[in-house]
Protein backbone atom coordinates (compact mmCIF):
# COMPACT_ATOMS: atom_id res chain seq x y z
CA UNK A 1 0.00 0.00 0.00
CA UNK A 2 1.32 3.57 -0.94
CA UNK A 3 0.66 7.06 -1.39
CA UNK A 4 0.40 8.04 -5.20
CA UNK A 5 2.85 10.13 -6.67
CA UNK A 6 0.19 12.11 -8.66
CA UNK A 7 -2.96 13.35 -7.45
CA UNK A 8 -5.02 12.42 -10.36
CA UNK A 9 -7.70 10.00 -11.54
CA UNK A 10 -6.52 6.80 -12.58
CA UNK A 11 -3.04 7.86 -12.70
CA UNK A 12 -1.66 4.97 -14.53
CA UNK A 13 -3.81 6.23 -18.01
CA UNK A 14 -4.76 9.79 -16.88
CA UNK A 15 -4.01 11.67 -20.18
CA UNK A 16 -3.23 8.61 -21.73
CA UNK A 17 -5.45 9.51 -25.16
CA UNK A 18 -4.01 12.90 -26.54
CA UNK A 19 -6.93 14.87 -28.11
CA UNK A 20 -4.72 17.56 -29.43
CA UNK A 21 -3.23 15.96 -32.58
CA UNK A 22 -4.98 17.81 -35.42
CA UNK A 23 -6.69 15.77 -38.19
CA UNK A 24 -10.31 15.66 -39.19
CA UNK A 25 -13.57 15.93 -37.25
CA UNK A 26 -14.61 12.64 -37.54
CA UNK A 27 -11.27 11.58 -36.20
CA UNK A 28 -11.56 14.07 -33.44
CA UNK A 29 -15.03 12.38 -32.31
CA UNK A 30 -13.23 9.12 -32.49
CA UNK A 31 -10.49 10.25 -29.92
CA UNK A 32 -12.97 11.31 -27.65
CA UNK A 33 -15.42 8.50 -27.76
CA UNK A 34 -15.30 6.14 -25.27
CA UNK A 35 -15.83 6.71 -21.46
CA UNK A 36 -19.64 6.73 -22.01
CA UNK A 37 -20.08 3.62 -23.23
CA UNK A 38 -18.11 2.27 -20.32
CA UNK A 39 -20.63 4.57 -18.42
CA UNK A 40 -23.49 3.14 -20.23
CA UNK A 41 -23.22 -0.41 -19.17
CA UNK A 42 -24.10 0.52 -15.79
CA UNK A 43 -27.76 1.45 -17.51
CA UNK A 44 -28.69 -2.24 -18.62
CA UNK A 45 -26.56 -3.94 -16.15
CA UNK A 46 -28.46 -7.27 -14.64
CA UNK A 47 -30.03 -4.98 -11.42
CA UNK A 48 -32.02 -3.45 -14.38
CA UNK A 49 -33.15 -6.33 -16.23
CA UNK A 50 -35.60 -7.48 -13.21
CA UNK A 51 -37.53 -3.98 -13.29
CA UNK A 52 -38.00 -4.35 -16.57
CA UNK A 53 -39.15 -7.79 -17.29
CA UNK A 54 -41.77 -6.77 -14.11
CA UNK A 55 -42.75 -4.06 -16.29
CA UNK A 56 -43.16 -5.15 -19.17
CA UNK A 57 -44.58 -9.09 -18.02
CA UNK A 58 -47.26 -6.80 -16.30
CA UNK A 59 -48.35 -3.74 -17.56
CA UNK A 60 -47.28 -4.39 -21.40
CA UNK A 61 -45.70 -1.57 -23.05
CA UNK A 62 -47.63 1.19 -20.38
CA UNK A 63 -44.08 1.99 -19.12
CA UNK A 64 -42.04 2.72 -21.73
CA UNK A 65 -41.80 6.73 -20.95
CA UNK A 66 -40.80 5.76 -17.67
CA UNK A 67 -37.24 4.42 -19.23
CA UNK A 68 -37.18 7.45 -21.33
CA UNK A 69 -37.63 9.91 -18.25
CA UNK A 70 -34.91 7.52 -16.64
CA UNK A 71 -32.83 7.98 -19.68
CA UNK A 72 -33.13 12.04 -19.60
CA UNK A 73 -32.23 12.20 -15.96
CA UNK A 74 -29.40 10.50 -16.34
CA UNK A 75 -27.90 12.13 -19.61
CA UNK A 76 -28.36 15.10 -17.41
CA UNK A 77 -26.58 13.84 -14.63
CA UNK A 78 -23.75 12.16 -16.25
CA UNK A 79 -23.07 15.76 -18.18
CA UNK A 80 -22.31 17.40 -15.26
CA UNK A 81 -20.03 14.66 -13.94
CA UNK A 82 -17.83 14.50 -17.33
CA UNK A 83 -18.46 18.90 -16.95
CA UNK A 84 -16.55 18.31 -13.21
CA UNK A 85 -13.76 15.99 -14.64
CA UNK A 86 -12.69 18.37 -17.92
CA UNK A 87 -13.40 21.64 -16.31
CA UNK A 88 -11.83 20.94 -12.64
CA UNK A 89 -9.02 18.00 -13.27
CA UNK A 90 -11.40 16.49 -10.25
CA UNK A 91 -12.98 13.37 -9.80
CA UNK A 92 -16.10 13.52 -7.59
CA UNK A 93 -14.23 11.53 -4.63
CA UNK A 94 -11.77 14.09 -5.22
CA UNK A 95 -13.80 16.99 -4.93
CA UNK A 96 -15.38 15.56 -1.79
CA UNK A 97 -12.42 15.25 -0.31
CA UNK A 98 -11.43 19.21 -0.70
CA UNK A 99 -14.93 20.61 0.04
CA UNK A 100 -15.95 18.23 3.11
CA UNK A 101 -14.69 17.95 6.67
CA UNK A 102 -12.81 14.74 6.93
CA UNK A 103 -15.25 13.14 9.55
CA UNK A 104 -18.33 13.77 6.50
CA UNK A 105 -15.48 12.46 3.91
CA UNK A 106 -15.20 8.88 5.93
CA UNK A 107 -19.29 8.56 6.00
CA UNK A 108 -19.13 9.35 2.51
CA UNK A 109 -16.13 6.89 1.55
CA UNK A 110 -17.75 4.30 3.54
CA UNK A 111 -21.21 4.73 1.82
CA UNK A 112 -19.75 4.69 -1.66
CA UNK A 113 -17.79 1.52 -0.91
CA UNK A 114 -21.22 -0.68 -0.06
CA UNK A 115 -22.62 0.93 -3.15
CA UNK A 116 -19.85 -0.41 -4.97
CA UNK A 117 -20.11 -4.22 -3.19
CA UNK A 118 -23.82 -3.59 -3.75
CA UNK A 119 -23.13 -3.29 -7.84
CA UNK A 120 -20.63 -5.90 -8.03
CA UNK A 121 -23.23 -8.31 -6.37
CA UNK A 122 -25.90 -7.76 -8.75
CA UNK A 123 -23.17 -8.36 -11.38
CA UNK A 124 -21.75 -11.38 -9.95
CA UNK A 125 -24.96 -12.82 -9.23
CA UNK A 126 -26.62 -11.72 -13.09
CA UNK A 127 -23.18 -13.23 -14.54
CA UNK A 128 -23.66 -16.57 -12.30
CA UNK A 129 -27.34 -17.00 -13.70
CA UNK A 130 -26.27 -16.46 -16.78
CA UNK A 131 -23.94 -18.95 -16.74
CA UNK A 132 -25.90 -21.26 -15.07
CA UNK A 133 -28.81 -21.02 -17.66
CA UNK A 134 -26.28 -21.46 -20.69
CA UNK A 135 -24.11 -24.69 -19.03
CA UNK A 136 -26.88 -25.82 -16.32
CA UNK A 137 -23.53 -25.66 -13.65
CA UNK A 138 -25.27 -24.53 -10.29
CA UNK A 139 -25.13 -21.12 -9.45
CA UNK A 140 -22.58 -21.38 -6.52
CA UNK A 141 -19.76 -22.90 -9.19
CA UNK A 142 -21.15 -19.77 -11.64
CA UNK A 143 -20.75 -17.64 -8.56
CA UNK A 144 -17.16 -18.73 -7.81
CA UNK A 145 -16.27 -19.02 -11.91
CA UNK A 146 -16.59 -14.65 -11.61
CA UNK A 147 -13.55 -14.25 -9.80
CA UNK A 148 -11.83 -15.06 -13.00
CA UNK A 149 -12.48 -11.86 -14.38
CA UNK A 150 -10.53 -9.28 -12.16
CA UNK A 151 -7.64 -11.12 -14.10
CA UNK A 152 -9.19 -10.66 -17.24
CA UNK A 153 -9.62 -6.39 -16.15
CA UNK A 154 -5.45 -6.42 -15.04
CA UNK A 155 -5.03 -7.61 -18.51
CA UNK A 156 -6.96 -4.87 -20.20
CA UNK A 157 -5.53 -1.95 -17.74
CA UNK A 158 -2.27 -3.04 -19.37
CA UNK A 159 -3.05 -3.00 -22.26
CA UNK A 160 -4.48 0.77 -22.13
CA UNK A 161 -7.41 2.20 -21.86
CA UNK A 162 -8.85 2.06 -25.83
CA UNK A 163 -8.51 -1.67 -25.41
CA UNK A 164 -10.72 -1.71 -22.30
CA UNK A 165 -13.94 0.26 -24.18
CA UNK A 166 -13.37 -1.77 -26.90
CA UNK A 167 -13.60 -4.45 -25.31
CA UNK A 168 -16.80 -3.01 -23.28
CA UNK A 169 -18.04 -1.79 -26.12
CA UNK A 170 -17.88 -5.26 -27.98
CA UNK A 171 -20.12 -6.77 -24.83
CA UNK A 172 -22.62 -3.80 -25.71
CA UNK A 173 -23.06 -5.00 -28.85
CA UNK A 174 -23.48 -8.55 -27.74
CA UNK A 175 -25.98 -7.60 -25.31
CA UNK A 176 -27.92 -5.18 -28.35
CA UNK A 177 -27.80 -7.75 -31.14
CA UNK A 178 -29.39 -10.93 -29.07
CA UNK A 179 -31.91 -8.61 -28.01
CA UNK A 180 -32.40 -7.42 -31.78
CA UNK A 181 -32.76 -10.80 -33.01
CA UNK A 182 -35.22 -11.76 -29.74
CA UNK A 183 -36.87 -8.75 -30.73
CA UNK A 184 -37.53 -10.01 -34.26
CA UNK A 185 -38.40 -12.95 -33.35
CA UNK A 186 -41.10 -11.34 -31.30
CA UNK A 187 -42.49 -9.15 -33.47
CA UNK A 188 -44.39 -6.83 -31.38
CA UNK A 189 -46.93 -4.15 -32.62
CA UNK A 190 -44.97 -1.00 -33.20
CA UNK A 191 -48.01 0.85 -32.96
CA UNK A 192 -48.78 -0.60 -29.26
CA UNK A 193 -44.64 0.21 -28.72
CA UNK A 194 -45.51 4.15 -29.44
CA UNK A 195 -48.47 3.85 -26.96
CA UNK A 196 -46.00 3.37 -24.56
CA UNK A 197 -44.34 7.07 -24.33
CA UNK A 198 -47.73 8.33 -23.42
CA UNK A 199 -47.33 8.95 -19.33
CA UNK A 200 -50.20 7.00 -17.71
CA UNK A 201 -49.97 4.95 -14.63
CA UNK A 202 -52.40 1.87 -14.02
CA UNK A 203 -52.78 1.68 -10.09
CA UNK A 204 -50.44 1.71 -7.05
CA UNK A 205 -48.61 -1.63 -7.91
CA UNK A 206 -47.56 -0.03 -11.64
CA UNK A 207 -46.43 3.36 -9.35
CA UNK A 208 -44.18 1.03 -7.53
CA UNK A 209 -42.77 -1.09 -10.65
CA UNK A 210 -42.08 2.76 -11.86
CA UNK A 211 -40.33 3.65 -8.79
CA UNK A 212 -37.98 0.70 -8.97
CA UNK A 213 -37.08 1.18 -12.91
CA UNK A 214 -36.12 4.68 -12.08
CA UNK A 215 -34.17 4.12 -8.52
CA UNK A 216 -32.67 1.12 -11.05
CA UNK A 217 -31.33 3.95 -13.71
CA UNK A 218 -29.09 6.44 -11.68
CA UNK A 219 -26.16 4.47 -9.98
CA UNK A 220 -24.15 6.46 -7.31
CA UNK A 221 -20.64 4.94 -8.86
CA UNK A 222 -21.53 6.09 -12.31
CA UNK A 223 -21.12 9.86 -11.22
CA UNK A 224 -17.60 8.84 -9.81
CA UNK A 225 -16.63 6.95 -12.94
CA UNK A 226 -17.34 9.29 -15.03
CA UNK A 227 -15.84 12.22 -13.34
CA UNK A 228 -12.63 10.52 -13.66
CA UNK A 229 -12.71 8.27 -17.53
CA UNK A 230 -13.16 11.23 -19.30
CA UNK A 231 -9.68 12.93 -17.44
CA UNK A 232 -8.11 10.03 -19.55
CA UNK A 233 -8.36 12.08 -22.82
CA UNK A 234 -4.87 14.85 -22.91
CA UNK A 235 -7.23 18.01 -23.40
CA UNK A 236 -5.03 20.91 -24.89
CA UNK A 237 -4.93 24.50 -22.74
CA UNK A 238 -7.77 27.30 -23.03
CA UNK A 239 -10.90 27.79 -23.17
CA UNK A 240 -11.91 26.90 -26.75
CA UNK A 241 -10.45 23.25 -26.27
CA UNK A 242 -12.92 22.49 -22.64
CA UNK A 243 -15.47 23.84 -24.61
CA UNK A 244 -15.18 21.69 -27.45
CA UNK A 245 -14.12 18.76 -24.71
CA UNK A 246 -17.73 19.06 -23.40
CA UNK A 247 -19.43 19.53 -26.50
CA UNK A 248 -18.32 15.62 -27.71
CA UNK A 249 -18.49 14.05 -24.52
CA UNK A 250 -22.41 15.71 -24.26
CA UNK A 251 -22.52 13.88 -27.94
CA UNK A 252 -20.82 10.50 -26.44
CA UNK A 253 -22.79 10.44 -23.38
CA UNK A 254 -26.11 10.96 -25.45
CA UNK A 255 -25.03 8.38 -28.03
CA UNK A 256 -24.05 5.28 -25.39
CA UNK A 257 -27.02 6.35 -22.86
CA UNK A 258 -29.18 6.19 -25.67
CA UNK A 259 -28.20 2.42 -26.25
CA UNK A 260 -28.81 1.29 -23.22
CA UNK A 261 -32.32 3.43 -23.12
CA UNK A 262 -32.82 0.93 -26.42
CA UNK A 263 -31.49 -2.15 -24.72
CA UNK A 264 -33.63 -1.33 -21.69
CA UNK A 265 -36.61 -0.96 -23.77
CA UNK A 266 -35.67 -4.24 -25.93
CA UNK A 267 -36.54 -6.47 -22.43
CA UNK A 268 -39.63 -4.63 -21.54
CA UNK A 269 -40.62 -5.04 -24.80
CA UNK A 270 -40.03 -8.45 -25.02
CA UNK A 271 -41.35 -8.88 -21.81
CA UNK A 272 -44.80 -7.35 -22.75
CA UNK A 273 -45.08 -9.04 -26.19
CA UNK A 274 -43.97 -12.98 -24.96
CA UNK A 275 -45.54 -12.73 -21.59
CA UNK A 276 -48.36 -9.87 -21.07
CA UNK A 277 -49.81 -10.59 -24.31
CA UNK A 278 -50.03 -14.24 -23.75
CA UNK A 279 -51.61 -13.40 -19.64
CA UNK A 280 -47.87 -15.12 -18.31
CA UNK A 281 -48.14 -11.80 -15.94
CA UNK A 282 -46.40 -13.39 -13.29
CA UNK A 283 -42.47 -13.10 -14.39
CA UNK A 284 -40.91 -11.62 -11.69
CA UNK A 285 -37.44 -12.97 -12.26
CA UNK A 286 -34.68 -13.46 -14.53
CA UNK A 287 -34.99 -17.34 -14.27
CA UNK A 288 -38.91 -17.11 -14.71
CA UNK A 289 -38.08 -15.16 -18.62
CA UNK A 290 -35.62 -18.08 -19.34
CA UNK A 291 -37.63 -20.84 -18.84
CA UNK A 292 -40.85 -19.02 -20.89
CA UNK A 293 -38.66 -17.76 -23.85
CA UNK A 294 -39.26 -21.27 -25.79
CA UNK A 295 -42.72 -19.76 -26.38
CA UNK A 296 -41.28 -17.78 -29.25
CA UNK A 297 -40.73 -21.05 -31.39
CA UNK A 298 -37.25 -21.51 -31.15
CA UNK A 299 -34.79 -22.52 -28.25
CA UNK A 300 -32.44 -20.00 -29.71
CA UNK A 301 -34.41 -17.22 -27.98
CA UNK A 302 -33.22 -18.60 -24.29
CA UNK A 303 -29.63 -19.12 -25.45
CA UNK A 304 -29.26 -14.99 -26.84
CA UNK A 305 -31.15 -14.12 -23.50
CA UNK A 306 -28.38 -15.85 -21.38
CA UNK A 307 -25.36 -14.73 -23.63
CA UNK A 308 -26.56 -11.30 -22.99
CA UNK A 309 -26.89 -11.77 -19.39
CA UNK A 310 -23.50 -12.91 -18.96
CA UNK A 311 -21.90 -10.23 -20.88
CA UNK A 312 -24.66 -7.87 -19.45
CA UNK A 313 -22.86 -8.82 -15.96
CA UNK A 314 -18.96 -8.94 -17.55
CA UNK A 315 -18.99 -5.60 -18.81
CA UNK A 316 -20.89 -4.52 -15.76
CA UNK A 317 -18.54 -5.76 -12.95
CA UNK A 318 -15.57 -4.14 -15.10
CA UNK A 319 -16.53 -0.55 -14.72
CA UNK A 320 -18.09 -1.03 -11.12
CA UNK A 321 -14.29 -2.20 -9.88
CA UNK A 322 -12.42 0.58 -11.63
CA UNK A 323 -15.30 3.20 -9.69
CA UNK A 324 -13.72 1.25 -6.38
CA UNK A 325 -10.40 2.23 -7.28
CA UNK A 326 -11.47 6.12 -7.76
CA UNK A 327 -12.99 5.72 -4.94
CA UNK A 328 -10.08 4.80 -2.81
CA UNK A 329 -7.81 6.69 -4.10
CA UNK A 330 -10.26 10.21 -4.13
CA UNK A 331 -11.25 9.81 -0.67
CA UNK A 332 -8.03 8.33 0.99
CA UNK A 333 -5.70 9.10 -1.32
CA UNK A 334 -4.17 5.59 -0.94
CA UNK A 335 -3.55 3.40 -3.59
CA UNK A 336 -3.13 -0.71 -3.46
CA UNK A 337 -1.56 -2.95 -6.23
CA UNK A 338 -4.92 -2.98 -8.67
CA UNK A 339 -5.22 -6.40 -8.50
CA UNK A 340 -5.46 -6.97 -4.77
CA UNK A 341 -8.17 -4.00 -5.04
CA UNK A 342 -9.68 -6.05 -8.09
CA UNK A 343 -9.92 -9.41 -5.56
CA UNK A 344 -10.81 -7.33 -2.58
CA UNK A 345 -14.29 -5.63 -4.91
CA UNK A 346 -14.82 -9.06 -6.04
CA UNK A 347 -14.68 -10.70 -2.29
CA UNK A 348 -17.12 -8.92 -1.02
CA UNK A 349 -19.54 -9.54 -3.39
CA UNK A 350 -19.24 -12.81 -3.72
CA UNK A 351 -19.20 -14.19 0.15
CA UNK A 352 -22.59 -12.96 0.39
CA UNK A 353 -23.77 -14.52 -2.77
CA UNK A 354 -22.34 -17.64 -1.42
CA UNK A 355 -23.57 -17.59 2.01
CA UNK A 356 -27.15 -16.81 0.57
CA UNK A 357 -26.76 -19.88 -1.62
CA UNK A 358 -25.53 -22.31 0.99
CA UNK A 359 -27.75 -21.21 3.86
CA UNK A 360 -31.38 -20.54 1.78
CA UNK A 361 -30.52 -22.11 -1.31
CA UNK A 362 -30.86 -20.66 -5.02
CA UNK A 363 -34.15 -19.33 -4.57
CA UNK A 364 -33.45 -16.44 -2.28
CA UNK A 365 -31.16 -15.14 -5.29
CA UNK A 366 -33.95 -12.61 -6.29
CA UNK A 367 -33.74 -11.31 -3.46
CA UNK A 368 -30.50 -10.65 -3.31
CA UNK A 369 -30.67 -8.67 -6.08
CA UNK A 370 -33.41 -6.84 -4.90
CA UNK A 371 -32.07 -5.94 -1.54
CA UNK A 372 -28.73 -4.86 -3.77
CA UNK A 373 -30.49 -2.46 -5.88
CA UNK A 374 -32.44 -1.14 -2.50
CA UNK A 375 -28.55 -0.47 -1.10
CA UNK A 376 -27.75 1.22 -4.39
CA UNK A 377 -31.10 3.78 -4.26
CA UNK A 378 -29.76 4.62 -0.58
CA UNK A 379 -26.62 6.17 -1.49
CA UNK A 380 -27.48 8.03 -4.83
CA UNK A 381 -28.45 11.02 -3.24
CA UNK A 382 -25.08 11.04 -1.20
CA UNK A 383 -23.81 11.50 -4.67
CA UNK A 384 -25.83 13.64 -7.05
CA UNK A 385 -26.13 16.46 -4.41
CA UNK A 386 -22.49 17.20 -4.03
CA UNK A 387 -22.27 17.12 -7.98
CA UNK A 388 -24.50 19.73 -8.32
CA UNK A 389 -22.90 21.68 -5.70
CA UNK A 390 -19.62 21.22 -7.36
CA UNK A 391 -20.65 22.16 -10.72
CA UNK A 392 -22.76 24.93 -9.69
CA UNK A 393 -19.76 26.73 -8.01
CA UNK A 394 -18.58 30.08 -9.84
CA UNK A 395 -15.11 30.30 -7.73
CA UNK A 396 -14.00 27.02 -9.14
CA UNK A 397 -15.67 26.70 -12.49
CA UNK A 398 -15.42 29.70 -13.59
CA UNK A 399 -16.85 30.24 -16.83
CA UNK A 400 -18.14 26.70 -17.57
CA UNK A 401 -20.38 26.97 -14.48
CA UNK A 402 -23.64 25.53 -15.08
CA UNK A 403 -26.79 27.53 -16.33
CA UNK A 404 -29.47 28.76 -13.59
CA UNK A 405 -32.28 26.62 -15.96
CA UNK A 406 -29.83 23.30 -15.77
CA UNK A 407 -29.15 23.99 -12.18
CA UNK A 408 -32.91 24.13 -11.41
CA UNK A 409 -33.29 20.72 -13.67
CA UNK A 410 -30.15 19.01 -11.87
CA UNK A 411 -32.15 20.08 -8.29
CA UNK A 412 -35.27 18.98 -9.76
CA UNK A 413 -34.30 15.59 -10.55
CA UNK A 414 -32.09 14.94 -7.32
CA UNK A 415 -35.16 15.78 -5.50
CA UNK A 416 -37.37 13.33 -7.50
CA UNK A 417 -34.62 10.73 -6.93
CA UNK A 418 -34.07 11.30 -3.44
CA UNK A 419 -37.75 10.90 -2.93
CA UNK A 420 -38.39 7.75 -4.85
CA UNK A 421 -35.56 6.11 -3.69
CA UNK A 422 -36.65 6.91 0.04
CA UNK A 423 -39.90 5.84 -0.49
CA UNK A 424 -38.50 3.04 -2.26
CA UNK A 425 -36.30 1.77 0.75
CA UNK A 426 -39.25 2.16 3.50
CA UNK A 427 -41.83 0.13 1.40
CA UNK A 428 -38.99 -2.84 1.44
CA UNK A 429 -38.00 -2.50 5.43
CA UNK A 430 -41.77 -1.63 6.18
CA UNK A 431 -42.62 -5.27 6.54
CA UNK A 432 -39.52 -5.98 8.27
CA UNK A 433 -40.45 -3.81 10.97
CA UNK A 434 -44.30 -4.57 10.96
CA UNK A 435 -42.70 -8.38 12.47
CA UNK A 436 -42.82 -8.41 16.11
CA UNK A 437 -39.97 -8.82 17.58
CA UNK A 438 -36.40 -8.53 16.24
CA UNK A 439 -35.78 -5.51 18.22
CA UNK A 440 -32.13 -4.88 17.94
CA UNK A 441 -32.40 -5.40 14.42
CA UNK A 442 -34.93 -2.56 14.13
CA UNK A 443 -33.05 -0.40 16.31
CA UNK A 444 -29.83 -0.79 14.14
CA UNK A 445 -32.24 0.33 11.09
CA UNK A 446 -33.82 3.42 12.72
CA UNK A 447 -30.46 4.68 14.65
CA UNK A 448 -28.76 4.10 10.68
CA UNK A 449 -31.88 6.25 9.29
CA UNK A 450 -31.24 9.05 11.45
CA UNK A 451 -27.89 9.03 10.63
CA UNK A 452 -28.81 9.12 6.51
CA UNK A 453 -30.95 11.38 6.55
CA UNK A 454 -28.83 14.07 9.18
CA UNK A 455 -25.17 13.28 6.74
CA UNK A 456 -28.03 14.21 3.74
CA UNK A 457 -28.95 16.94 5.25
CA UNK A 458 -25.43 18.73 5.71
CA UNK A 459 -23.77 17.90 2.17
CA UNK A 460 -26.82 20.01 1.06
CA UNK A 461 -26.83 22.87 3.41
CA UNK A 462 -22.62 22.90 3.98
CA UNK A 463 -22.23 24.72 0.74
CA UNK A 464 -24.62 27.41 1.45
CA UNK A 465 -23.64 27.68 5.25
CA UNK A 466 -19.92 28.13 3.94
CA UNK A 467 -20.73 30.51 1.73
CA UNK A 468 -22.48 32.69 4.56
CA UNK A 469 -19.35 32.26 6.66
CA UNK A 470 -17.12 33.67 3.39
CA UNK A 471 -19.72 36.71 3.03
CA UNK A 472 -19.34 37.13 6.96
CA UNK A 473 -15.98 37.14 7.24
CA UNK A 474 -15.46 39.67 4.14
CA UNK A 475 -17.34 42.26 6.01
CA UNK A 476 -15.75 42.12 8.79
Amino acid sequence: MNHPQRNVSLSEVHGSIDTTRKGPWWRQLFVFFGPAYLISVGYMDPGNWATDLAGGSRFGYSLIWVLLMSNLMAILLQNLSARLGIVRGRDLAQANREAYPAYINISLYVLAEIAIAACDLAEVLGMAIGIQLLTGLPLIYGVCFTVLDTFLLLFLQRLGMRWMEAFVIGLIAVVGGSFLVEILLARPAAGEIARGFIPVLHGREALYIAIGIIGATVMPHNLYLHSALVQTRKIGPGEQHVRQALKINFLDSAVALNLAFLVNVAILVLAATVFFKTGNTGVASIKDAYRLLPMLGTQVAPKLFAIALIASGQSSTLTGTLAGQIIMEGYLQLRINPWLRRLLTRLLAIVPAIIVILLFGENEVDSLLVLSQVILSVQLGYAVIPLIHFVSDKRTMGLFTVRPFIRLLAWLVAALLVYLNTKLVIEEVAPFIAEPGHWAWKTVILIAGVAAILLLCYITLHPFITRQGRKAAISL
